[in-house]
């Protein structure tokens, strides 16, 4: 029998010794504070005949496992961030302006943080060691591997499972502090993937994302490519695929989940909307993910 020089064998060794413990340590790390994990695999993204036609055609997408906070990030912790020096201050007149009733309806310590642009989100992400999950990782989250409507499966939406269909200005209409609706946890168990507040994610807005060559992996066309899309929708006056919005004249971010104001139907987890980045709404927050 012909052996292996001492070298190779201990550089075998070596190796295996490494995978051993990098196996073990990645299971007994202990889950990121106020995270939940995402399992990796094959999930359905999108749907077939149903919303607009930016969310269709329904196609098989894989990611990679990840962390995503159980909640919204709430005004407390993002002021937290504003103290330390290393996040702008969220807007804080977007209640006044629409026609929502006073500020302080929207400012509660465990309510989720509105009034902060895409790159308010970025920063504060980064300043907890996280980034913001792409929409393809959203999506994961809130639909599992059995292709769900709502985060919680395929029944109607209630008052019990999220906080929607909110009249702003009418008395309470308001939204509700994170992890007030229990039952309507998603499949991996985060809280509020449906209604309270859309949700910044990292991702470009492609209105053709499902139909590029990087559909599989949930990675969406360049601005440049955008931008052609977008100019290609206006010119053979396809308003309304992009959704109620106007279609875009710039690269804007995707926002997922609905919000304390969105009708039930609007709440699906395979909704797209779309807003420059830079803008501070009312109806807009978001929460962070983390690689494993």
């Amino acid at each position: 029998m012909k052996l292996a020089p001492l070298g190779c064998s201990l550089l075998l060794f070596a190796i295996a010794g490494a995978t051993l413990l990098a196996t073990t340590r990645a299971a007994t790390e202990p889950a990121p504070a106020e995270m939940l994990k995402v399992p990796g695999g094959t999930f359905t993204m999108g749907a077939d005949g149903v919303g607009e036609q930016d969310e269709q055609p329904a196609h098989a997408v894989t990611v990679k496992g990840f962390w995503l906070d159980r909640t919204e990030v709430t005004n407390a912790r993002y002021l937290e961030c504003v103290h330390a020096g290393k996040c702008e201050p969220f807007k804080d007149d977007v209640a006044r302006r629409f026609g929502a009733g006073p500020e302080a309806g929207f400012r509660g310590d465990l309510q989720p943080v509105v009034g902060v642009s895409y790159l308010d989100a970025t920063r504060y992400c980064e300043f907890r060691g996280k980034r913001l999950p792409r929409e393809a990782e959203w999506e994961r989250a809130a639909r599992g591997d059995d292709g769900r409507t709502f985060a919680w499966g395929d029944a109607k939406p209630t008052p019990e499972l999220a906080c929607y269909g909110r009249k702003p200005g009418a008395k309470g209409a308001t939204t509700s502090d994170v992890g007030s609706h229990p039952n309507g946890a998603g499949p991996y168990g985060h809280q509020d993937l449906t209604g309270n507040v859309w949700e910044w994610t990292a991702d470009l807005y492609d209105p053709f994302a499902y139909r590029r060559p990087g559909a599989p992996d949930g990675i969406p066309g360049s601005c440049a490519e955008i931008l052609a899309t977008q100019d290609h929708l206006r010119k053979t006056k396809q308003q309304g695929f992009t959704g109620h919005n106007p279609i875009p004249v710039v690269c804007e971010r995707v926002l997922r989940g609905g919000a304390f104001n969105y009708d039930a139907a609007g709440l699906r987890a395979s909704n797209r909307v779309h807003h420059p980045e830079t803008w501070r709404m009312l109806v807009a927050g978001f929460r962070c993910a983390k690689d494993e």
